[in-house]
Order: C-alpha cells, then sequence, then structure tokens
C-alpha cells in the first residue's frame, strides 16, 4: 500500500465529519479538534487551508465551519459522470459472482418495471426478465422494491382502487390490500421478495438503491430457482440483494 501523506488525510477526516446529518449546524474549532482527537494549533491550520479552497466556509458572526461551495462543485462533477446502467451492470457482475444466481438490477416506468442490467447464473434456468423487458412492477421482487417507496397518490395513480392488478402467473398478486401490505412490510424492512409471482418456480429477493439525496431510483435482485433457494435461508438471499443494493446505492453517493 503507498504510503499516504498525513497532513491530506486530516484535512479530509475534518470534511467527512460533515458526513454526519448532526453537522447541519457545523463546527467550531475546537469542536473539530474534540472530535478528530488533532492539536488545536494543526486543526486551526487545516481549517484556514480549507476554506482558502472553499472547500468550508465560516460564519463570521458565529465562527463556525460549514461545507463550502468547492464540495458542492466536486459532487456535482461526480453525478454528471455517473451511468447507472453500467454502474448496475459492473455491480451486478460482482454479486452474481459471488452467489452464482442471477443478478437483476431494475428502474421503475409507471407501472412497469423495466431491467437495466441482468447477469445470470452459471446454473442454467431460464426466467422472463431480459434487460429492456418491462414487467408488471407489482408481480416482481424488483419491482415491489421500487412502488413501496411511492406516495400515496402516486399508488392510487398507478393501482386505483377500482382496478385489478395484472397477473403473470397464478402466484402474482392481484388483490390491492395485499399488495399494499406487502408494500407498507418492504417500507419497513428494506425487503422485497416474490415467490414464483413472475417466474414459475422461482423465489427472489430485491432491494431499493438510493441516490444522493436518499430517493429510491433503482432496485437489485437476485433470483434462485426454487430447488436452490432452500439451500439457504430467506434472509441470506436478501443479504445478498442488500449487499448489491448498498453497492450501487455508494457508486449513486448515497449516505
Amino acid at each position: 500500500m503507498p504510503r499516504l501523506t498525513p497532513a491530506l488525510v486530516r484535512g479530509l477526516d475534518i470534511l467527512e465529519l460533515f458526513l454526519d446529518a448532526r453537522a447541519i449546524d457545523g463546527y467550531s474549532a475546537p469542536e473539530v479538534a474534540t472530535v478528530t482527537g488533532l492539536p488545536r494549533a494543526t486543526v486551526h491550520e487545516l481549517l484556514a487551508t480549507l476554506v482558502a479552497k472553499s472547500y468550508l466556509r465560516k460564519e463570521k458572526v458565529s465562527g463556525r465551519f460549514h461545507l463550502g461551495l468547492r464540495v458542492f462543485q466536486l459532487g456535482n462533477a461526480y453525478g454528471e459522470r455517473i451511468d447507472l446502467v453500467t454502474s448496475g451492470r459492473l455491480i451486478a457482475e460482482e454479486i452474481a459472482a459471488e452467489c452464482n444466481e442471477t443478478v437483476n438490477v431494475g428502474m421503475l416506468d409507471g407501472p412497469d418495471v423495466v431491467y437495466m442490467a441482468k447477469v445470470e447464473s452459471r446454473q442454467a434456468v431460464r426466467m422472463v426478465s431480459a434487460v429492456g423487458r418491462r414487467l408488471p412492477a407489482s408481480c416482481t421482487a424488483v419491482g415491489k422494491a421500487l412502488i413501496a417507496f411511492l406516495s400515496e397518490a402516486e399508488l392510487e395513480a398507478l393501482y386505483p382502487s377500482a382496478a385489478g392488478l395484472p397477473s403473470l402467473t397464478p402466484r402474482s398478486i392481484v388483490d390491492r390490500a395485499e399488495l399494499l401490505a406487502q408494500l407498507a412490510e418492504i417500507r419497513r424492512s428494506g425487503l422485497a421478495f416474490e415467490a414464483g409471482e413472475s417466474t414459475p418456480d422461482v423465489s427472489c429477493a430485491a432491494a431499493p438503491v438510493r441516490d444522493h439525496r436518499g430517493a429510491v431510483v433503482a432496485s437489485v435482485s437476485v433470483s434462485v430457482p426454487d430447488i436452490r433457494w432452500g439451500q439457504r435461508a430467506p434472509g441470506e438471499w436478501a443479504d445478498v440483494a442488500r449487499r448489491g443494493a448498498q453497492r450501487l446505492s455508494s457508486v449513486l453517493g448515497a449516505r
């Protein structure tokens, strides 16, 4: 491992303090010294440097420090270079290699989930999903992980009370009340499941992907034939999906 520059590491440690939600009121120089454990003289020099380079700004009245314009500019530059499809594909490949099952990345488009990336298991099983294909979100774990985080008004627009739900297999959810109950549990746990609802004899677990604003913008799922689903506890398959979603969320700048 190459040798790190101590002064730069300390400066970055100070900047990372502001990732904490409690930093909304900023930090005073003594607070930075207390939290980081750095000498006060060192802290004052680092803070002055960060302010001079616009990574931090100092309030004139209170003397407290807040993130500066340069951090915002860097964040925007990073965001402009993110390709969700490419990043999703790379992370799907990583997760599929770890679990040797099929991994999907989907995004919501109206009442449908659109598959943006799919990496097949080396263990053959035919599934209805394919890159670019659309399926009813309510019939899939990857879709339910997305619609669970819509507002009540958005859900009502997609699934009017008087209308029925689409069906792909005899196990697809066709009762609106049942769907809403599942979505409430997904919001609570952060995990969605499917048991033969889009492909017979295939079960799935999925987790939402969030961007830098905390908004759900995609989801990651692992799809497993029922003959292998029982080889692990459902929670283990869920952890596979959660790891993929967390990695993609991190790439998108989520905390």
